[in-house]
């Protein structure tokens, strides 16, 4: 399927519709020349349930490890990683791995924190040292455990940076939407002063860190809350059952997503991503609502698509 339409992504999506030739240049061996515009298939984008996965095999496979080597294979890479921050990691151990909104971090034993981001194609690939390099890969770390771990990209966004000890400062992030913190009384508070309508509020990761465009159309079709609805509409005494909806919505949809989407996509050799179709409303546009049977519709909200049901959304 073609879309020639922003979908939210930032400036990052409409860059990865030009096709760029790193030819050598007196300046530079990395010299950008603009060759020409080309239109690609959507693929599938990393949200929080596909990080937190990718966090968790990650934590799986290298904790307690010590790096032995640090490398990249892309200018924009090196740009993130400089050789003295290469260097620097080298002999540290990987005391803890986590989560943060989309961030993965990587702290080590100094206290210095390697943070992570995968953008739009980013993913961990595992093996071996010694073994064939998968394709696309930006980064790898090798452990002196024998662990080879690559971060692989096809479009080369994802970012990998290392902090020096005590220097890592989170961005301004809401809570964690599966957390003890993220109560009714969290949203209430957050939603407050905001009249802009719902669905772009929940993108605001100051409001609750991680939710993407999928999971916020998908929790307000299971809190039956108009994407248009104003924020601070359902702050009112009144509004402590829909609020509370809203707040189940978002958990039961990031509790139920389907753990493969990203991973299953083809999207390491660049093929397109065939999207299942087991959102409730996500990209169902003029099919039947699952609930009452009337036609989703899709309409853009900030620069990104919305889906929602108009008879039993309100």
């Amino acid at each position: 399927m073609w879309r020639f339409v922003n979908e939210g992504f930032g400036i990052d999506w409409w860059l990865s519709l030009f096709v760029f030739a790193r030819l050598p240049s007196r300046r530079s061996p990395y010299a950008v020349h603009l060759t020409r515009f080309t239109l690609l298939p959507i693929q599938a984008v990393p949200e929080l349930p596909e990080v937190e996965f990718a966090a968790r095999r990650l934590r799986v496979a290298i904790l307690g490890h010590t790096l032995a080597a640090a490398d990249v294979f892309h200018p924009s890479a090196a740009r993130h990683l400089p050789p003295a921050h290469r260097k620097a990691l080298v002999g540290r151990q990987v005391s803890q791995v986590e989560r943060r909104a989309k961030i993965q971090l990587l702290h080590l034993d100094d206290a210095s924190v390697l943070e992570v981001h995968f953008r739009i194609t980013g993913d961990w690939a595992f093996a071996q040292v010694g073994d064939e390099a998968p394709r696309f890969e930006r980064v790898r770390l090798d452990t002196r455990e024998g662990l080879r771990v690559s971060l692989v990209d096809s479009r080369a966004f994802a970012v990998v940076r290392w902090h020096a000890p005590g220097t890592f400062v989170l961005p301004d992030l809401g809570p964690e939407p599966l957390g003890d913190d993220f109560t009714v009384d969290a949203l209430r508070d957050a939603l407050a002063s905001r009249r802009a309508p719902i669905k772009p509020v929940l993108l605001d990761q100051r409001v609750v860190a991680g939710v993407g465009n999928i999971y916020a159309s998908e929790a307000l079709w299971l809190a039956r809350i108009s994407p248009e609805t104003p924020a601070s509409a359902l702050t009112g005494p009144r509004q402590t059952a829909r609020l509370t909806r809203l707040r189940d919505g978002i958990q039961e949809a990031l509790r139920t997503a389907p753990a493969t989407r990203y991973y299953n996509s083809g999207i390491h050799d660049g093929s397109p991503y065939d999207e299942p179709q087991d959102w409730r409303v996500y990209d169902r546009e003029g099919q039947a609502c699952a609930r009452c049977g009337s036609r989703i519709v899709r309409y853009v909200q900030a620069g990104r698509s919305t889906y929602a049901c108009g008879k039993c959304q309100r």
